[in-house]
This record gives structure tokens, sequence and C-alpha cells, in this order.
């Protein structure tokens, strides 16, 4: 197989576990940094700014940069700035998503967007909701950032963007287009951002059904880590496979040095 020459990972569950870091996490990102290996840290959390995410990193022993951070906020910003140029977006969502918006060029309004744009909030709002599913009924298009159902907390699972786009979905009839993982297009942006070949670029996630299989229909060469969402046994119930399973991020130091 070709050398890889670029990483893709994701970040909870494969470097961080809430606020913790997880072995070997730390000293794989400094290797990566100590080598100059380009690489793209991956998350569907639309909720925080890359800076919010770097410092959270940087409290749990893992340094990296703003840049080396690509969300799925960033990325879904990134394709509506393609599909319309400095467009309007009525949005359900955080800094994270506002601020990568408006960094575009967008429009955040509530009066006859181009854009309908639901991304992952702690506080989700039936006065926004209401809004939203009025101005998809009339016709602005639904984008959402990610199809995650729930997302976690300490006191247990919370709804997620998922799950209110589907509250709109049955309200209005029409689906989101969704932005981040499993989509492709989050992988393919973040290839573009450090000019890499996904034949020479490796994805490392916790999750089957997003990292796995994004990474695998995006071409590149997968890594399903066992310190996150999926278990070992549970790799089966699946009918695609990663490239390699292994324990933890730490496992894989090694092949930075091939």
């Amino acid at each position: 197989m070709p050398q890889i020459a670029n990483w893709l990972t994701d970040m909870d569950g494969v470097l961080v576990h809430e606020e913790e870091a997880l072995p070997g996490a730390a000293d794989f990102v400094a290797a990566l940094r100590e080598r100059e290996i380009p690489f793209q840290i991956l998350t569907n959390n639309s909720i925080y700014t890359p800076r919010d995410l770097a410092a959270r990193l940087h409290s749990s022993g893992i340094e990296v940069e703003e840049t080396s951070i690509w969300t799925s906020a960033l990325a879904t910003a990134t394709f509506l700035a393609d599909q319309v140029d400095r467009g309007s977006a009525f949005v359900i969502g955080e800094a994270g998503l506002t601020t990568a918006l408006y960094e575009k060029g967008y429009t955040l309004t509530s009066s006859d967007p181009d854009y309908v744009v639901l991304g992952e909030t702690r506080t989700y709002s039936f006065s926004a909701i209401t809004k939203a599913i009025r101005f998809v009924a009339g016709g602005a298009r639904f984008i959402a950032t990610n199809p995650d159902v729930t997302g976690p907390s300490s006191e247990g699972p919370l709804p997620a963007t998922g799950a209110v786009a589907a509250m709109i979905t049955a309200a209005t009839g029409r689906k989101p287009y969704f932005v981040g993982k499993p989509n492709p297009v989050m992988i393919r942006t973040a290839l573009n951002r450090i000019d890499a070949h996904s034949e020479q670029t490796a994805m490392v996630g916790d999750r089957m059904d997003t990292d796995v299989v994004a990474g695998m229909e995006a071409g590149l060469r997968t890594f399903l880590v066992l310190s996150g969402s999926t278990k070992a046994e549970q790799v089966e119930d699946y009918p695609y496979r990663p490239s390699e399973v292994v324990d933890g991020i730490g496992d894989l130091l090694g092949m930075l040095d091939d």
C-alpha cells in the first residue's frame, strides 16, 4: 500500500474522552508536529470554534494549532460559500457555526433566508425551531452540520443536530443535506486544507458509522480505534471493514517512522 503521508483523526474517543487525553494521544500529535507531517483533527461538534477546541486540547495536555482543527461548522460554511457566494442563512447553533458562516461572508438573518442551517446547541429554542420549520416550508434550503442524533454529557445523552433535524423534517417533509461525517465532503475539504491526496492519507476514528465509512468512501486508509464508541464485537455488524483495528491511537505511533 502507498506510504501514509498525511493523517486525519477524529477527536472525541480518539484523542480525548470528555476532558482527559486518551493514552498515546499527546505523543501521537506531538510526533506529527515534530516530523512536520500534515494532519487535521476532525470533529462533528459545531458548537466550538477551532480556538475553543485548541484550548480544550491544551488543557488535556495535547498541543495543537487552531489551523489543524476542522469542524463540521467550518465544513458547512465552506460548502455553502461554494454553493451561494455571500448568501443568507437563518442559523440555529452556537459560536462555532455562526463565526464560520460570518467569516465566509454570509449574512445571518431572520427574514427570508437562502438557507436554514441547523447545528448543535445545548439550548435548542422551540421558537427558533418553529421559525426554521416555516422558512423550510416556505422554500429555504435545509442544511445541517451533522447527523448525530445524540451528544454526550456528564448526565447522559443529549438531543443533538440529527434529532432536531428529524423534527423539522417531520413538520415539513423536507430532509436536510448533512455536511459532516459520514459525508465524505467533510473529508475532502479537510484534505484540501493540507493539499493531501486520498491514496496517501489515513483516517483514524472510533466510530464505524461515521469515521470509518467516511474515510472509506473518500478513498482513505482507515484505522478504527477501540477507545471510543465502537467495540470490537460490533465491527462484524457492519457490511464494510476498516483497514485495521487497534486498541488506541498510541498503537499507530510506530507508523509515523515508516
